[in-house]
């Protein structure tokens, strides 16, 4: 499955786990030389938010009955710690075990990047204004057409299309998320469109083109820098523009709306992350300081420590990285688009379960 893309790596062409402090890490926990560390405490002295992991919990124990049969006694007993008032030294009481994410430095900074569920409005019909088709997966002998074939009328003809959107920008946004809501606007229909597939090309990220070719400051690269700049532009310029990328994305409507990960199981904001499922299998449970940002999408100088699950991967999301879910919309895609920055982050399991080891998959 390939899950919605980590907005601030694809979109921007950030890469890399660069040390400028100005983004949250830490460097207070020494050197650690695996990617899980088993440790005896937790140590931290953020605030706690723990409000959103409950429903998460829900959604895993009432969806997937074989994940619940492997986590539900841990998160009976994290439920009863927090119950209890979830102080850090009691983790061992609970029968709870912790192994602290080394980071990428070593140190115990592990990135945070964000993604969520765009919505756009589309028509059924085109016009003079919704004219962008959003198209289901073709039959192809090989590789699809690319991009730029596609524009030029590739896939005309064939009863590929979904729906029309009034933007080329935002059909590119879908696709780069993996899938998305979509309000028909001519009866007033929401509905959620999954990743259905691809094309076969390889994908070029365009915030990256911006930027090697003088339009945006890397510093100041962002959803809404592209938003921008895009809006200052004719037709043939934004479509030259994502031409680079040759990759394209293609839709299968959905009868229900969840936004579900690769477990199968529905998201809930800030209560979900994609991550490595070698070290972090699908299910597993993660005590997280999280980075807060400000409007601007600049580290406020806060984290807060929060409960996540891991029920989604990604391609750019390996080792000590997290791709943390921020729900649906435009606001969601404004918080997502700034998020690159770091925070501590310990998986917990029950004793005896080796919460520090690697999964290996059978």
């Amino acid at each position: 499955m390939f899950r919605k893309a980590t907005v601030a790596l694809l979109i921007m062409g950030l890469v890399g786990c660069a040390k400028p402090t100005d983004r949250g890490q830490q460097y207070l926990d020494g050197e650690f030389d695996q990617v899980l560390n088993q440790v005896a405490v937790v140590e931290s002295d953020k605030p706690r938010d723990f409000s959103e992991f409950r429903n998460q919990m829900e959604k895993v124990i009432e969806r997937s009955p074989s994940m619940a049969a492997t986590y539900q006694s841990l998160y009976q007993q994290i439920e009863n710690w927090v119950a209890a008032g979830s102080e850090l030294a009691d983790l061992g009481t609970y029968g709870i075990e912790v192994a602290q994410m080394g980071g990428g430095d070593g140190n115990g900074n592990v990135m945070f990047t964000g993604y969520f569920s765009p919505v756009i409005e589309l028509r059924h019909q085109p016009d003079e204004v919704f004219r962008y088709p959003v198209y289901g997966m073709p039959e192809c002998e090989a590789k699809c057409p690319s991009r730029a074939e596609i524009y030029a009328g590739a896939l005309e003809g064939k009863g590929l299309e979904l729906g029309y959107s009034a933007s080329m920008l935002d059909v590119f946004m879908m696709e780069v998320q993996g899938s998305g809501f979509v309000h028909f606007d001519d009866n007033d229909q929401l509905q959620y469109f999954a990743y259905r597939g691809k094309n076969g090309h390889r994908y070029v990220s365009i915030g990256r083109i911006l930027i090697e070719r003088g339009e945006v400051p890397r510093e100041k690269m962002s959803l809404k820098a592209i938003d921008e700049w895009v809006s200052q532009q004719d037709e043939d310029t934004v479509r030259e523009l994502l031409e680079q990328n040759p990759s394209y994305v293609f839709f299968k409507p959905q009868d229900n709306l969840d936004v579900m990960g690769t477990a199968g199981i529905p998201l809930q904001a800030h209560a979900a992350v994609a991550a490595d499922r070698e070290y972090l299998p699908m299910g597993s449970v993660l005590l997280a300081e999280v980075p807060q940002l400000d409007e601007a999408g600049n580290w406020n100088g806060k984290h807060v420590l929060k409960l996540l699950m891991a029920l989604d991967t990604g391609g750019a999301v390996k080792k000590n990285h997290l791709d943390l879910y921020h729900g649906m919309g435009t606001q969601a895609g404004v918080d997502a688009g700034h998020y690159k920055h770091f925070g501590r982050v310990w998986k917990l399991g029950l004793q005896g379960t080796k919460t520090g080891q690697p999964w290996v998959t059978p």
